[in-house]
């Protein structure tokens, strides 16, 4: 089954804008729960469509099988795809995602998504796509704190370079409604009293990080772009 990624970004700025946002969920919703903690280094790629979609024979032996339709249907079906590889603890993961509406599929709102966890290290999975084609388009590095409500997740996310931001996230098995199930997302974005990143905003956020990743990836340091 397809799945699809509705999620929209908040940035928060600094630690004690994101305690207040933790007060305020639980506040307003008592059935919330810390659900995961972890340490992330995510690594993006870039390469022409082709490349990419040549992953489909590059990845499948890595892949369980049970995996193998969803990243047909990705490939086949998606549009300006990001490619990606993850550290999320001593976990690793590989990850695709394509643009289902007028955002891009790096920072966009509604987005198909294939997700496989891959067992090699995570210089072994770079490797095996850089082999393919494929370059580091940047290195990112985060610690996420992920809150649980019924379909809802909400990310808190100390980032590299952005400082703290947060996910507010729902995942839908139908496109269709993909409209309804932001504006839903919006509605609580603004009953918590805080203002969605503007996509514009977001992209020139993703661009001088993606110029200048060497000097963030992995540290503490952070850059306002407005």
């Amino acid at each position: 089954m397809n799945k699809y990624e509705i999620e929209i970004k908040v940035l928060l700025g600094d630690r004690t804008q994101a305690d207040i946002l933790k007060q305020k969920l639980f506040d307003y919703y008592p059935g919330i729960s810390l659900s995961k903690k972890s340490q992330q280094l995510n690594h993006y790629f870039s390469g022409s469509d082709d490349m990419i979609r040549n992953l489909q024979k590059v990845m499948t032996p890595y892949i369980s099988q049970d995996l193998h339709q969803g990243l047909i249907n990705i490939l086949q079906n998606g549009k300006n795809f990001s490619v990606r590889t993850r550290q999320t603890n001593d976990k690793i993961i590989f990850v695709i995602k394509a643009s289902i509406d007028d955002t891009t599929s790096f920072n966009g709102i509604s987005r198909s998504e294939f997700e496989s966890p891959i067992n090699l290290s995570l210089a072994e999975l770079d490797q095996i796509l850089i082999e393919a084609g494929l370059s580091y388009q940047a290195k990112w590095s985060r610690d996420r704190e992920e809150y649980s409500l019924d379909d809802m997740n909400v990310c808190i996310d100390k980032n590299a370079g952005y400082g703290y931001l947060a996910e507010f996230e729902k995942v839908i098995s139908n496109q269709d409604q993909s409209e309804e199930t932001a504006q839903d997302l919006r509605l609580i974005i603004k009953n918590l009293g805080l203002v969605e990143l503007s996509q514009d905003r977001l992209e020139r956020m993703f661009a001088y990080y993606n110029h200048n990743w060497p000097d963030y990836y992995g540290t503490d340091k952070i850059f306002n772009i407005e």
